[in-house]
């Protein structure tokens, strides 16, 4: 591990480097005329080892999984590490490799990920990795360079919230080193958490006072709007509004991304708070949405604030 991490002092840092400890100043408030603005996190879905872009709600278990039920939009020949390496090379920090199942093949596909950009607690850079994480294996996730670690089912589980796991994680890796998966569906007019590959709704409805408690346990929120994931349709506008208004710590949405004007749409309903990650509408996914002018719309995005 130790050959992967500049060790602070022993050479000049390259370009990278200097940009990853700008961002983190700024972030951690050392420049205050300078704020955060919205930001593209990239992601790397992996499926039986192979990085796919599939329509999370037709997952189901990986035992029960028929090629009929799954919809897969896109399947790469390029390894986890080639994008892993794109995404370094254009300083997008902080996305998000997702283990869609929890075979050996994605297991060392994921890792291969981490290894091509690993991230530190004190830099922006780097990946985060979901996809069966637990109180036992999250730190060897962070030990092979993951920024953070993303947890949905270990915590939100047959439809309920289990607080003492929650504690258990944070004490083992610490706050500051976890994404809680908060991804949601629409019930009788409010978000409520859904567990189990997306095909069960908890009693966890997304407000004010969840977003505050849950705030205290994870350094950041991902939120996948499920009902419009993967398949296209535009964003959920109502979602993002939400965590906008009443997310205390970073938020991603993810979610229905098409077209540029979505990710206009995302930062004024969002109040410039919400970040984005784009899958299926990419073409590097097969999409229609060009990669490069969703890099270059991050890159104009951090602005100076009177």
């Amino acid at each position: 591990m130790g050959s992967r991490h500049p060790i602070p002092g022993r050479r000049r840092p390259d370009q990278q480097e200097t940009t990853c400890f700008f961002l983190t100043c700024v972030c951690l408030g050392a420049f205050p005329s300078i704020r955060c603005a919205v930001r593209f996190r990239p992601c790397i879905d992996i499926h039986k080892g192979k990085v796919k872009q599939i329509v999370g709600s037709t997952l189901q278990d990986l035992n029960q999984e028929t090629t009929s039920s799954l919809i897969t939009n896109f399947e790469s020949d390029k390894s986890p590490s080639e994008f892993a390496d794109l995404y370094r090379q254009d300083g997008l920090a902080g996305g998000h490799v997702i283990m869609l199942g929890a075979d050996a093949s994605s297991m060392s596909a994921a890792l291969e990920a981490l290894r091509a950009y690993p991230g530190t607690l004190h830099c922006l850079g780097g990946l985060q990795i979901g996809g069966g994480i637990n109180s036992s294996n999250a730190q060897s996730y962070i030990d092979e360079g993951a920024s953070h670690v993303i947890v949905t089912s270990y915590v939100f589980s047959d439809g309920k919230m289990n607080v003492e796991r929650l504690k258990d994680l944070v004490k083992q890796i610490g706050k500051e080193r976890l994404v809680l998966d908060l991804s949601c569906r629409k019930k009788d007019g409010n978000y409520v958490i859904v567990t189990d590959r997306w095909q069960k709704f908890s009693d966890v409805v997304l407000d004010e006072n969840t977003f505050g408690f849950l705030a205290t346990y994870a350094d950041e929120f991902l939120v996948h709007g499920v009902d419009v994931e993967g398949k296209r349709l535009g964003i959920d506008e109502e979602l993002v509004a939400l965590l906008g208004q009443f997310c205390p710590i970073p938020v991603t949405y993810a979610g229905g991304v098409t077209t540029m004007s979505d990710l206009e749409r995302i930062k004024a309903a969002g109040s410039g708070r919400v970040d984005v990650t784009v899958g299926s509408a990419l073409d590097i996914f097969g999409g229609n949405l060009p990669y490069k002018d969703v890099v270059e719309w991050h890159k104009n995005q951090s602005v100076a604030v009177p």
